[in-house]
């Protein structure tokens, strides 16, 4: 699977070289729900972990953001809240002065290059609760810029079981299964993070073409509902798709006391299992309130390089773990133009 691991030094300055060569892509991040309670993605902050100069630090060049609804406002809160976050993303865009482009068709993401100084940028729904349990709700989301959907969060919901209520045994509903084959015609990728057992199942055998994890883990390095099995892993990488590594310290282990070794013992297995041709980088940067210690931020990202070449990763394969894996599924799942 892998080569040699490399010497500290070398590693040091192969991991500089490929965050200046790189195509680099973090397929989730919260920021936009930070933005909506204050926080300016345009200025650098020293809260939280994401913002568009720290992303031009780390050499990001594409960052799906996540919109997400907390049920504190009720099931009526949900659009509301989630239209919000859409509207902070186009403001940030403009505000950005091209730093920031939206990313909505393959054309769009294949006009990203590495070290230009622009991030491009990628709207996924996080929770099909935002739907309101109208289909129509997802055609518009889509000409706002919603290109990926992950159809639950934790919780069951109109469309599916969440991985928190899989004891059930539920998949898909047929509200669910219509989500679903309309995503393939308007070019939506589908996400299978949150998603109840039964309902990935379900997704897999419905959908067409490459499936993603945006945010996912091992389970069987980590016993955890929202890491994936092996069987999932196998299946997932069998349609072509990615599992974007989750930085939550919860998912990685059961020490008070994280680090990017805990990161690495999953990406390992996974490259293992699925192949490193399945493996990506899914932070949940600003949705989770600890990270590994020696990775407080998205510019630490060079460190984590560092790690998986010192585990044994090739060049090669770090290219596509970076944002290789994710930029060739999306080529595949964005509409044309």
């Amino acid at each position: 699977m892998t080569g040699t691991g490399t010497p500290a030094a070398e590693a040091a300055g192969l991991a500089a070289r490929l965050h200046r060569e790189a195509f680099i892509a973090d397929a989730h991040t919260d920021a936009l729900l930070a933005a909506i309670e204050g926080r300016d993605l345009l200025e650098r902050g020293s809260e939280g972990h994401v913002d568009l100069p720290r992303l031009l630090e780390a050499g990001v060049t594409l960052q799906v953001f996540a919109l997400w609804a907390p049920d504190r406002g009720g099931p009526a809160g949900y659009l509301p809240h989630a239209l919000r976050q859409v509207a902070h993303f186009w403001r940030t865009v403009e505000g950005s002065k091209g730093r920031l482009r939206p990313v909505l068709s393959r054309r769009d993401l294949d006009a990203l290059q590495p070290a230009q100084g622009v991030v491009g940028g990628l709207l996924s729904i996080e929770g099909g609760e935002i739907l309101q349990g109208q289909l129509e709700m997802l055609e518009v989301l889509h000409r706002l810029g919603v290109r990926a959907l992950g159809l639950t969060w934790n919780n069951r919901n109109a469309l599916a079981d969440g991985c928190r209520d899989a004891e059930s045994g539920g998949g898909l509903t047929r509200f669910g299964r219509a989500v679903v084959a309309a995503c393939g015609k308007l070019g939506v990728t589908l996400d299978v993070s949150h998603l109840s057992e039964r309902g990935f199942w379900d997704l897999l055998e419905l959908s067409e073409g490459p499936v993603i994890a945006s945010h996912s883990n091992a389970q069987a390095v980590h016993d955890h509902p929202r890491n994936l099995t092996d069987g999932q892993l196998v299946a997932l990488a069998q349609r072509g798709g990615v599992v974007g590594l989750n930085f939550h310290p919860g998912f990685l282990t059961d020490s008070e006391r994280c680090t990017s070794s805990d990161l690495i013992r999953h990406a390992l297995h996974i490259a293992d299992v699925a192949g490193p041709e399945h493996l990506g980088l899914g932070s949940d940067f600003d949705g989770i309130s600890r990270t590994p210690e020696d990775l407080p931020d998205v510019t630490a990202l060079p460190r984590l390089t560092e790690a998986l070449l010192a585990a044994g990763f090739t060049e090669d394969q770090l290219r596509g773990i970076l944002g290789g894996n994710f930029r060739r599924v999306f080529q595949t799942t964005l509409p044309q133009e």
